[in-house]
């Protein structure tokens, strides 16, 4: 079988090494791929956003399974688009994909379906949304409604700093028309989670459990960022509360994107905050996520391409998904002042020896390569990610990986997992 993968992050390198070790795929082609991706899958020039093109590859090379990476094609119809010209691919449509590519959207069907959610309004006029943050009163989280690469959510303090936040949003346009409508929620306190599933718009397939690390300083302090690390399993999800998630959220988000003639295939992903026993849900997302991708594939035991192939076929979602014992933590490398301005074209170094050291893979992200050397070309450039035996073994042999690699213009978290210790 010849298999697609759409997208050129640190999630698609960790989607073409896996699939390419499946017995039933002859070729993987990943486009527009990156220099490490290269290593697992032939590289095609063509953006994420040319559903065209893409749709051209796909025949002319007589593709079986494209799997699309991340959600701009997604928001964009990529899966519509190949359905109608009769090709397999595996992701939500666009209607079912506004459950991420809106997040009042995503809030509003929560609400509808008594899906446990933060207390919210919505808005589309500055001043109402300003009026509301001083009659409810912060600390709040203030969200572009559209898509911004991870950056859209705001924790805002005071009142003063919301306002501010909101000014940025909406009249300045930093997220651009993502921001022409804003959520605003409480504040919740605990523990973030990500729980991912396989659905068939039915049928709930889940993944293990992992948890990202989204603010860029440690401490989980600084801007948000696309994610700065993640780890799996992630030990606060006991296994009550993982049947708690399944029987809350999954299940019900499912059934209620069905109710609402959205059907939903393609993989579900749930950023939950845990307080104790109380479960509430973020925000979705309508793929796999990056980084938990990279941890997660690397502890996976089962080939990932049936399942895949079953639900994008019309088939059903079954079965449970095996897994190695080992834990697995990334680390995320990226530019000197990512989420911000950052130079690229940068050397790194050392990065063939950290692959062949046991355990360990580099997952490139946004790299290039110039002449015979691997270059920086993003803000997040490399997701370094090791198995251990357990969580704390795993944590000293990805930072042992992290810090071989030359990182004079590389910036990373020396956090990554521990916040899983404090339950071993």
């Amino acid at each position: 079988m010849k298999v697609l993968v759409v997208g050129g992050g640190g999630r698609e390198h960790a989607l073409c090494w896996k699939i390419s070790k499946s017995p039933l795929v002859t070729a993987v082609y990943c486009a527009p791929g990156n220099v490490g991706i290269s290593n697992h899958a032939s590289c095609v020039d063509i953006k994420v956003t040319d559903i065209d093109s893409l749709v051209r590859f796909a025949k002319a090379e007589e593709i079986e399974l494209t799997i699309v990476g991340p959600e701009i094609p997604l928001s964009l119809g990529i899966v519509d688009r190949f359905e109608e010209e009769g090709l397999n691919i595996f992701g939500p449509n666009q209607a079912a994909a506004e459950i991420e590519s809106s997040k009042a959207y995503s809030k509003n069907l929560m609400k509808k379906y008594d899906i446990p959610t933060a207390f919210f309004s919505t808005f589309d006029d500055y001043n109402e949304a300003v009026n509301w943050v001083k009659e409810v009163k912060p600390p709040l989280v203030i969200k572009a409604d559209g898509l911004a690469a991870g950056k859209g959510v705001i924790i805002c303090h005071t009142e003063e700093e919301a306002i501010g936040v909101l000014d940025d949003i909406m009249n300045s346009k930093i997220f651009g028309d993502s921001g022409n409508q804003v959520v605003i929620e409480e504040f919740l306190q605990g523990e973030e989670v990500s729980f991912i599933a396989f659905t068939d718009g039915e049928n709930v397939v889940p993944l293990e459990s992992s948890q990202d690390h989204k603010a860029l300083l440690d401490g989980d302090q600084g801007p948000n960022t696309g994610g700065m690390g993640a780890y799996s399993p992630a030990p606060i999800v006991t296994p009550e509360l993982h049947a708690a998630i399944m029987n809350q959220v999954m299940i019900p988000t499912v059934e209620a994107m069905k109710a609402e003639g959205r059907e939903y295939k393609g993989i579900l992903y749930a950023g939950l905050m845990i307080n104790g026993s109380d479960i509430k849900v973020l925000e979705y997302n309508c793929r796999f996520g990056d980084p938990e991708a990279q941890p997660l594939l690397m502890r996976m035991r089962s080939d990932i391409v049936p399942l895949i192939r079953e639900i994008s076929t019309g088939g059903v979602a079954k079965g449970e998904i095996q897994w190695y014992d080992d834990a697995s933590v990334c680390v995320v490398m990226a530019s000197k002042g990512y989420p911000g301005d950052y130079k690229k074209g940068f050397k790194i170094h050392r990065i063939n020896d950290v692959d062949n050291m046991e355990g360990v893979l580099v997952f490139h992200s946004g790299t290039s390569r110039d002449d015979e050397h691997i270059v920086a070309n993003g803000g997040r450039v490399l997701g370094v990610t090791a198995l251990g035996s357990n969580i704390p073994d795993a944590i000293n042999a990805v930072y042992k990986a992290v810090n071989y690699i030359d990182n004079d213009s590389l910036y990373f978290r020396t956090d990554i997992g521990k916040k899983a210790l404090k339950y071993i």
